[in-house]
């Protein structure tokens, strides 16, 4: 089965490796890059099966600009909400192919240990339960794969997870402790579930590898690049230069910005996510941390 892979970064990068276990395999992106089986955007989209991994915020503009749909079947891996048109992903494809071709993946994965080829679960998400079921047969051994139909629950999850991992890197960078860490992410997974269940999510995606999974992955350990931008404020780095040191992109950032919107528009309470943009504003990341443990909730 030849699968073309479209983003040739670390994620993009990993996915490719991971696939070319069982199947034949190429890999484009926005530049050349001199890596076996690279190939031109046009070469790639000749494939049926695509799988994409290109940063969030640039996914319009790139099929937009290259995209031509010829019954394509795309497993969608980036994960983020777009921070201009406030789109979920699924709806920025949708505008471009059928939604019964398109799936999602998620769940906790960092693409060092992928590459290593360390076992990890993953979530495929889809309307289509039959394609959903085709691109999990892509993957290998070490890579074991759940099927879903809550599209919007693993969107929701893999967006605000990197925004999380953000506020426990500033607590970790702070060194606030093991138990105000444990408290935050905690939160954070109610928080995150409050969002989406404005969305019709399934309390289920939460729970599971797409929601706590993920979240406790990026929360935890400085592999997470939005949880590096955290630590980093909380060095008083500025978020240009933090970003410039980065090297890579940090979907966490501008993802941050969008749900604030949403949760703005829909009057959905989001205490952490409101002192993340503040703090990516530039407001003193001990007032962000003061006034976080002043917010008032109805439940535990």
């Amino acid at each position: 089965m030849k699968i073309a892979v479209i983003g040739a970064g670390k994620w993009g990068s990993a996915l490719y490796d991971a696939l070319s276990v069982h199947n034949e395999c190429v890999i484009t992106s926005y530049h050349n890059k001199d890596i076996p089986n690279f190939v031109s955007t046009d070469i790639a989209l000749e494939c049926e099966y695509l799988v994409f991994a290109l940063y969030a915020q640039g996914s319009y503009e790139w099929l937009k600009n290259n995209f031509k749909d010829c019954d394509h079947k795309i497993l969608v891996a980036s994960k983020g909400i777009d921070f201009k048109s406030l789109k979920f992903m699924d709806e920025i494809f949708m505008d471009f192919i059928a939604s019964d071709r398109i799936c999602f993946l998620s769940g906790p994965s960092f693409a060092l240990e992928v590459l290593e080829k360390k076992p990890c679960a993953l979530v495929i998400s889809g309307k289509n339960k039959q394609l959903c079921s085709k691109f999990s047969s892509f993957f290998p051994k070490y890579v074991k794969t759940y099927i879903s139909n809550d599209v919007k629950g693993a969107e929701i999850c893999g967006a605000y997870k990197n925004v999380l991992a953000i506020a426990s890197g500033v607590c970790d960078g702070l060194k606030l402790g093991n138990n105000a860490r444990a408290s935050l992410v905690s939160r954070g997974l109610v928080e995150m579930h409050r969002f989406g269940r404005y969305f019709n999510a399934s309390e289920e995606t939460f729970l599971g590898l797409s929601g706590a999974g993920d979240l406790f992955l990026s929360a935890s350990s400085p592999l997470s690049r939005n949880y590096r931008v955290g630590f980093n404020l909380a060095q008083n780095k500025n978020l240009e230069q933090i970003l410039q040191e980065l090297g890579e992109v940090a979907e966490g950032v501008q993802t941050a910005f969008a749900i604030h919107s949403l949760a703005q528009k829909y009057q959905i309470y989001t205490p952490i996510v409101n002192e993340v943009v503040s703090m990516l504003n530039g407001k003193n990341i001990q007032k962000c941390v003061a006034d976080l443990m002043l917010s008032k909730e109805e439940i535990q």
